[in-house]
């Protein structure tokens, strides 16, 4: 029995595959693969409760691996980070709007997809205290509408204190322009960036963040943003 669940690789690349099944197994997951995407989806239905996190490529042979996560959000909630070589904005976009939790642009580093991996099953694990967040210095606690950078308090604005809330609750995890617009300004709001462009900036001054060497608040050009988790030192790429 693994320590850590079952992640289903979804990948028509045997190497890939290989490495991904050694590099988990490592970790503590157990691995189950899938070469194709009719593959993958079956392996889903046939045991909905059984898979902890998908790992999907997009480049499958009989259907593309955006067909393949429309198709499984239709019916599940699991956690899906996307791998893949496609690493054009606009097709990140596309696979968070479809459904995709994360995106890691091949090749990777094993470590940083170990490192989102682990931050993303930590969000799906049951919180006691899930108006209370933390990360490295900074502390989030929402009941009490308050936010400390290593000890000392940080007065934020409404918008600002919503956007970095909402960021800390998906830390490591890109959250859309689209997202935060819609969420904290309003549907009305959705191509306002101008916006949020300004909350951020503002955010990273008061957080003493700096945009060209971000520590805290991570930029996905065009797509969104990502509160940094730093993964570990040592890494392999692929």
């Amino acid at each position: 029995m693994s320590d850590h669940g079952k992640v289903l690789v979804i990948d028509d690349e045997p190497q890939i595959r290989h490495f991904l099944r050694i590099s988990l197994s490592s970790q503590g997951f157990e691995v189950a693969e899938a070469s194709t995407g009719q593959q993958g989806l079956a392996l889903l239905n046939a045991q909905p409760t059984a898979f902890a996190l998908v790992l999907l490529d997009l480049g499958l042979p009989d259907m593309d691996g955006q067909q393949v996560l429309a198709t499984l959000r239709k019916r599940s909630a699991i956690p899906v980070i996307v791998v893949s070589v496609r690493g054009h904005e606009a097709e990140k976009v596309h696979a968070l709007d479809n459904g995709a939790n994360d995106y890691v642009t091949k090749p990777f580093g094993i470590q940083e997809l170990l490192a989102r991996i682990r931050a993303l099953l930590r969000r799906q694990a049951p919180q006691r205290h899930p108006q209370r967040y933390q990360q490295a210095g900074l502390i989030l606690d929402t009941a009490a509408y308050q936010i400390t950078l290593n000890g000392r308090d940080i007065h934020l604005t409404p918008k600002e204190f919503a956007v970095l809330a909402q960021l800390m609750a998906n830390a490591g995890r890109i959250v859309t322009q689209t997202q935060l617009l819609r969420d904290i300004w309003g549907p009305s709001h959705r191509e306002d960036t101008h916006y949020l462009r300004i909350v951020v900036s503002k955010l990273r001054q008061k957080l003493s963040d700096d945009s060209q060497f971000p520590t805290l608040i991570q930029t996905e050009p065009g797509i969104g943003y990502r509160l940094y988790i730093e993964p570990d030192r040592e890494d392999t790429t692929l």
